[in-house]
């Protein structure tokens, strides 16, 4: 709902598509802070750290809803809050993930991770939605009524989570704090760097970051103003029908997540992505263009949940909260990709940017799957060995 409604206001109070692209890539500025967000987790607990995360995210929420109340609200504030948000909440799947890890036994994994799709993507589904419902019909002020009270309502659930039971032989808190935070992070970055498979998935992660996110992650308000000249509701199904194609693959993935190959379903979906997305671009319609976005979404979801669950069961427990969020650093991708994006849309055309975009995609995605075939592609390889055998 929240990038929803501010992208929507950040287009309409500048008219500027490339002010949108980067009010877009700010969101993820945070990326690269996230692995210190795993490596504190690693040390003081997940479970804490999220607490105190979405206390942060109520807070600026509070923020914008006073100065939206109070007729004060404007882009630069809202770029502002946003810029304080971005160094938090990109770190919030870092925190989930780990936890997931943390409590999934390996043979689980796949199902978990689908589970927690299915409950971010319904949500994207109902807030992109009544996001844009509320904005177009009651205003600012009461629409973040609606997102301050969701974030102080998560901040209370959070308080659910269980503790850890501490692990019989792993080092102690003491020991584990006289190690340098930094030391932690080059640790695990060496050790991705020498787990070929981790390698790979983290370099298929940055790619659809940089390539094909940025068209369902920053540009749909101008798709939808521009392109398809919508209003808010518009742009609400434009978003819902992205989101609620990722439902639906998280899904399928949850009943018959255990038979797949991994490996080779995070590179097919990933071309399947990408096609869905040119299809998408040169989309002359509102019902081809939510019926491709919702293609797209759910090769999202056959490509990126492989992928996380690749990245949970083949690292070493010690290691996870730090693996994941260096996958999290991946996602700096995206705003690199925005920002080229703007200046593309405004030389050449949206259709153009997306077309060189998903072109580039398919390339390295292929370069990827050539050169770590051993690890990703094979059929032999562990990671293609599916549960149910």
């Amino acid at each position: 709902m929240e990038v929803l409604i501010l992208g929507w206001y950040v287009l309409i109070e500048t008219g500027s598509v490339l002010l949108l692209t980067v009010f877009g890539s700010l969101q993820w500025a945070g990326t690269l802070v996230a692995p210190l967000f795993g490596v504190v987790g690693d040390r003081v607990g997940h479970r804490t750290v999220l607490c105190l995360m979405r206390a942060f995210y109520a807070v600026q929420a509070l923020v914008l809803l006073l100065l939206a109340w109070s007729g004060r609200l404007d882009p630069l504030y809202v770029f502002v809050v946003s810029a304080a948000m971005s160094m938090v909440r990109p770190s919030d799947n870092v925190m989930r993930f780990a936890l997931i890890g943390q409590i999934m036994p390996a043979a689980h994994l796949m199902g978990a991770m689908s589970i927690e799709r299915t409950t971010s993507d319904s949500a994207r589904v109902v807030g992109a939605l009544t996001g844009a419902g509320m904005i177009a019909s009651f205003g600012m002020a009461p629409a973040y009524l609606v997102i301050t009270a969701f974030y102080l309502l998560s901040f209370a659930l959070s308080f659910g989570i269980a503790r850890p039971l501490p692990v019989p032989g792993q080092a102690s808190m003491l020991e584990a704090v006289r190690t340098s935070p930094w030391h932690d992070l080059f640790d695990a970055f060496r050790y991705v760097r020498r787990t070929p498979l981790l390698f790979a998935a983290m370099w298929i992660a940055f790619l659809v970051n940089f390539t094909a996110y940025p068209v369902t992650l920053g540009l749909l308000p101008y798709v939808a103003k521009e392109i398809h000249h919508t209003d808010q509701t518009g742009l609400g199904f434009l978003a819902a029908s992205f989101a609620f194609g990722g439902l639906v693959g998280s899904l399928i993935l949850t009943h018959r997540g255990h038979a797949i190959a991994s490996g080779r379903w995070m590179l097919i979906f990933a071309f399947a992505w990408y096609a869905a997305l040119l299809v998408f671009a040169y989309a002359e319609s509102m019902a081809v263009a939510i019926g491709a976005l919702a293609l797209a979404g759910c090769a999202q979801s056959f490509s990126l949940v492989p992928m996380s669950t690749v990245l949970l069961r083949h690292s070493e427990e010690r290691y996870r909260g730090r693996v994941v969020g260096i996958r999290m650093f991946a996602i700096y991708g995206l705003p690199l990709g925005l920002l080229v994006a703007g200046p593309l849309i405004t030389h050449f055309g949206f259709a153009a940017m997306v077309t060189l975009y998903c072109l580039l995609g398919m390339v390295l995605a292929a370069s990827i799957g050539l050169y770590w075939r051993r690890e990703v592609w094979a059929r032999r390889a562990p990671v293609n060995r599916m549960e149910a055998q």
